[in-house]
């Protein structure tokens, strides 16, 4: 490794870090008010008891939520500690970190106040989410939260008992996802240092390898999805619209940082289906429908 590659690496670890660590951050708090705050009795009146209903619900919930792909991951577990069903949480954890209104906002402003592609990535992250849910609802009856098991958390408890258990719990959760933030960083800025990205633009110019070409950029990159919207717009001259809509919602659900911190938090079996089941409905989403 050279000294220039050597800064190169370090500085886009250390952005991909400061970009990443403040919605982290609002996760574990989050996370943290839901595990004092929120009871099972809430969540069992909130989810409609059927499971397409409760699809469509989770996914609405993810609007209301501005958190990055890392941020939302630690939420999504401690919603499903809470009762909320894996087929619910996943597309929650999916429509977040893409149709909240920071997300959409920011894709209008960086495609010139362009509503049609703002449209096009929150339609597109609705319809995955949706029907992976459906999926999930069939194939998985039972929670896929590695080391499933939380303290119980006594709900009478007077207010500032909550305020400080919330605080030890958002303290714990920020270590416990953190470790898994830096290695996904590091891993992300080494291939963004050693992979030309003039490589993937040679092999991305066939209608069906571009869309792949621009998800596996999205993956490697690891962008916050507030900010992949700017990126992508710089590809306009050169990819085709569906694949860019397939870089803005393929890369927010899936990249290095947040699939090893859902490796952290769920089995493995899991992570690999969730992850084949957006990669295969987004490319074909991408190609049909944009």
């Amino acid at each position: 490794m050279t000294y220039e590659s050597f800064l190169q690496l370090n500085t886009i670890f250390i952005s991909l870090l400061i970009e990443s660590l403040p919605f982290v951050l609002i996760g574990v708090v989050i996370s943290g008010i839901i595990q004092m705050f929120v009871t099972e009795e809430m969540m069992a009146k909130a989810i409609p008891k059927n499971k397409f209903l409760s699809v469509i619900w989770a996914a609405f919930l993810g609007a209301l939520f501005p958190a990055c792909e890392c941020g939302i991951v630690p939420i999504t577990r401690r919603l499903m500690a809470k009762g909320v069903p894996l087929h619910a949480a996943i597309p929650f954890m999916l429509t977040g970190p893409v149709i909240n209104p920071v997300v959409l906002f920011s894709t209008y402003v960086a495609f010139g106040n362009d509503w049609g592609m703002m449209l096009n990535r929150g339609g597109l992250a609705f319809l995955v989410a949706l029907l992976v849910g459906l999926i999930l609802s069939i194939q998985f009856k039972d929670s896929q939260v590695k080391n499933d098991h939380h303290a119980h958390v006594h709900h009478y408890a007077n207010f500032k008992t909550k305020i400080s258990g919330t605080i030890k719990h958002t303290i714990d959760e920020f270590f416990s996802v953190g470790k898994f933030l830096i290695i996904g960083a590091f891993v992300a800025a080494a291939m963004q240092t050693f992979v030309k990205t003039s490589i993937l633009l040679d092999i991305g110019s066939g209608e069906y390898s571009s869309t792949f070409v621009m998800m596996g950029l999205a993956y490697v990159l690891s962008l916050c999805s507030e900010a992949d919207a700017f990126i992508a717009s710089s590809f306009r001259s050169t990819f085709s619209e569906g694949s860019i809509v397939a870089f803005l919602v393929f890369g927010p659900m899936f990249d290095i940082k947040n699939t090893l911190m859902m490796l952290g938090q769920f089995k493995a079996r899991f992570v690999l289906y969730l992850f084949l089941y957006v990669a295969i409905f987004v490319f074909i989403g991408s190609i049909l429908l944009i």
